[in-house]
């Protein structure tokens, strides 16, 4: 372990990263865009949309727009699904891997072709976040200790067609190469065990064995595993187990209603590096000390888009319209907030994953999460994206000074003259509910102009209900949702939010 920290930690000095700057990256793109389709011409997407000719023409990108249209999930799969029984579809070769989406909905999985080429993209983004970490005055013991990534089940299932079919971290895990064994937790046995108590039960009792400097996964998960080591070895913080344990890179979900958390069980200060990784690829990543925003990885095999997440792209039911404004990197901004669409080198064409991002500098090119698509809150007009959400509880946990993480909320119609939002808080600590229905109220009104109308006009009440992290996991539980990487969902549909309260009530 030590000649390999040394190692990582050279490359963190020495590597410096390229394409830094505006200019760079905006050119990355354009060289991306290039290289993509010149790829990709002779597969059966490319020559039905005309790759060979658009290569030919002058304004590449225009053309490109013109002649391939943006894909949904829906729209893509007819590719897709040829791709796993037949090569060159829309990528060179056939894929040995199709990654499953977590699902936070519940609704069936969607499967996402992982190509050699796009694996060694997201290889190249580690190694540009790797560049970045002597920005961020890493303590040399975090070099010489070992890496405990919480990933989804690495035991894949192969398909009648010959692929193998797991979510993306564990395909990652599943390839990881043996000398991976010298630095990474919890290993390829205990990764391998679909069952999540069973799997969390085995790292607990590997946990002293260990010797952790940073830890990879999802906060919700990764915090849960973080309390059962705890729990069980009576610990007051986890350094007490594992001293050198100073780092956690975050993705999935936004951090900041875990942060309390977190700090409450860290004796020292948590270096947090935030990522975008995605089944569709790892599109960026914290690359400031300073600030949480996360720097878009231009370099890596990636064509970005993005559609203004309002009327100039989206419709009444939250749609994509279907001749949106589209922007490229040159042309976004600060203020508003986007849609974002790749192409990537899996053989995904202006496809819209779902996620909203808002971009925080535009030198070089840095952006946050903001939401999902799907999950914004707008059925009467009040327009709420997940990250609003998230701010009005994280508003409620400090004025009550209470620990506060998930959450769920919906927009209800009682009858014809009264409308609500219903939240129900996840927290073992008592509030007065009362209470923290006036904090999010309050806060939404200052923050969001069209929630202080929609709440004048449509909105008559809202409630708050506090259950707690038993009767949530045990719903959790029953409904099939437990794993390292599974995302829960915040909105809920009216009819959703009431059988999940008849279950806890049951």
């Amino acid at each position: 372990m030590g000649i390999l920290g040394k190692i990582i930690k050279a490359a963190a000095q020495l590597n410096p990263n390229i394409s830094a700057d505006q200019n760079d990256m905006i050119e990355d793109q354009k060289k991306v865009l290039l290289d993509l389709l010149s790829d990709a011409q002779n597969t059966a997407f490319g020559k039905f949309h005309g790759f060979p000719e658009i290569l030919r023409k002058e304004n590449i990108y225009e053309n490109f727009k013109n002649e391939v249209p943006i894909h949904s999930y829906e729209e893509i799969k007819f590719w897709w699904e040829k791709q796993q029984r037949f090569p060159d579809i829309t990528w060179r070769g056939k894929p040995k891997y199709f990654a499953l989406t977590s699902g936070t909905t519940g609704s069936e999985s969607k499967k996402i072709p992982v190509t050699n080429d796009f694996s060694s993209s997201m290889r190249s983004v580690g190694i540009a976040l790797t560049s970045e970490l002597a920005k961020f005055s890493v303590p040399e013991e975090i070099f010489e200790s070992e890496v405990l990534m919480l990933s989804s089940s690495s035991d894949l299932k192969k398909t009648e067609q010959g692929f193998f079919e797991g979510e993306i971290s564990g395909i990652n895990v599943s390839n990881f190469p043996d000398w991976y064994d010298y630095f990474y937790r919890p290993g390829k046995e205990i990764a391998s065990l679909n069952d999540w108590d069973l799997r969390l039960k085995k790292i607990v009792e590997k946990a002293p064995e260990w010797n952790i400097g940073c830890v990879a996964g999802i906060p919700s998960w990764v915090l849960r595993m973080l309390q059962a080591i705890k729990k069980e070895y009576n610990l007051e913080y986890i350094q007490d187990i594992w001293p050198n344990f100073r780092m956690f890179v975050s993705g999935g979900v936004a951090y900041e209603t875990y942060r309390k958390d977190f700090d409450d069980i860290s004796k020292n200060e948590l270096i947090i590096i935030d990522t975008y990784l995605a089944s569709e690829g790892f599109f960026a990543y914290t690359a400031d000390p300073k600030k949480m925003s996360m720097k878009l990885a231009t370099n890596h095999g990636y064509f970005f888009e993005f559609i203004p997440f309002d009327e100039r792209g989206i419709d009444n039911n939250g749609e994509i319209r279907k001749d949106p404004k589209i922007f490229t990197l040159d042309q976004v901004n600060l203020s508003d907030e986007y849609v974002l669409v790749v192409s990537t080198n899996a053989g995904a064409w202006r496809y819209v994953i779902g996620d909203t991002i808002k971009f925080t500098s535009l030198d070089p090119f840095e952006i946050k999460i903001t939401g999902r698509t799907k999950f914004f809150l707008n059925v009467f007009g009040s327009q709420l994206s997940e990250e609003k959400l998230d701010n009005a509880i994280l508003s409620c946990s400090e004025k009550l000074n209470v620990s506060i993480n998930e959450y769920m909320v919906s927009a209800q119609k009682r009858d014809e003259d009264t409308h609500l939002h219903k939240w129900v808080i996840v927290s073992d600590e008592k509030f007065n509910e009362d209470n923290c229905a006036e904090i999010i109220d309050d806060h939404l009104k200052k923050q969001n102009n069209n929630y202080r109308v929609a709440r004048n006009k449509t909105i008559d009440q809202v409630v708050v209900i506090r259950v707690t992290r038993n009767q949530y996991d045990t719903f959790i539980e029953e409904n099939s949702k437990k794993g390292g990487q599974v995302k829960i969902q915040k909105l809920m549909e009216d009819e959703e939010m009431e059988d999940f309260l008849s279950f806890i009530n049951a």
